[in-house]
Order: C-alpha cells, then sequence, then structure tokens
C-alpha cells in the first residue's frame, strides 16, 4: 500500500467511521420504517471491512475477513465512488460539504487498495 502522512490515515479513519455511523443510522430507520434496506446494509458492511482493513494496515489491529467478502466489500465500495464524485463535482469550492466528500473519497480508495492488497 502507497504510504500516506498521518493527517491523511486520521481524516480517512475519521471519515470511514463517520459513514459507517450514518449508514448503521439509516439501517436502523429504515427498518423501523418497514423500508428495503438491502443497499443500506451492503454499504454498511462494506464500510466497515474497508475500515477495519485500513486500521489493520495502518495500526496493526486484526483483520480476519475471507476473500469473498473482502471481493464483495470491494465491488460496494467501487460502486459508490461515481455518486462521490457527481457530489463533488457540483459542490462549491470551499464548502464543507465539498470537503467531507473529498475526504470520504479518499478513503474509500485508500480501503479498496488496502482490501485488494489483502488478496495478493
Amino acid at each position: 500500500m502507497k504510504a500516506v502522512s498521518q493527517e491523511i490515515q486520521e481524516l480517512s479513519v475519521k471519515s470511514l467511521e463517520s459513514t459507517f455511523n450514518k449508514l448503521s443510522n439509516a439501517y436502523k430507520s429504515m427498518t423501523e420504517k418497514g423500508s428495503n434496506t438491502t443497499l443500506v446494509k451492503k454499504r454498511r458492511d462494506a464500510v466497515k471491512v474497508g475500515l477495519e482493513s485500513l486500521k489493520g494496515a495502518w495500526n496493526g489491529e486484526d483483520f480476519f475477513y475471507d476473500e469473498e467478502i473482502i471481493l464483495k466489500s470491494i465491488d460496494m465500495l467501487q460502486s459508490t465512488i461515481p455518486s462521490i464524485e457527481k457530489q463533488i463535482a457540483k459542490a462549491k469550492n470551499g464548502s464543507p460539504q465539498k470537503t467531507v466528500n473529498e475526504r470520504r473519497l479518499t478513503a474509500l480508495k485508500l480501503a479498496i487498495e488496502s482490501l485488494k492488497n489483502r488478496l495478493k
């Protein structure tokens, strides 16, 4: 995995933790309303696997997922990138929304790279 600064590592972990929490809250809310939760659950689980992969690579924390889960997580994380790129393109320069989405995009790309390295 390419070397990234401590600051990028911290911002990426915080971004994925925030994304995981938002998806967890959405999943809970949708479950209570009886909505279809399939996509939210898959995204939440993929973000969790990606986050744990980064923490494992950078902090030496345990990572114990099998190849099938890693591959599904990579696919799900990659599928979210186009929508984030569209949000970045629409956001005004210097806006909090643009900053959050740029950090999220960086974090997702690093998580995907980390997961791919685990398949080697």
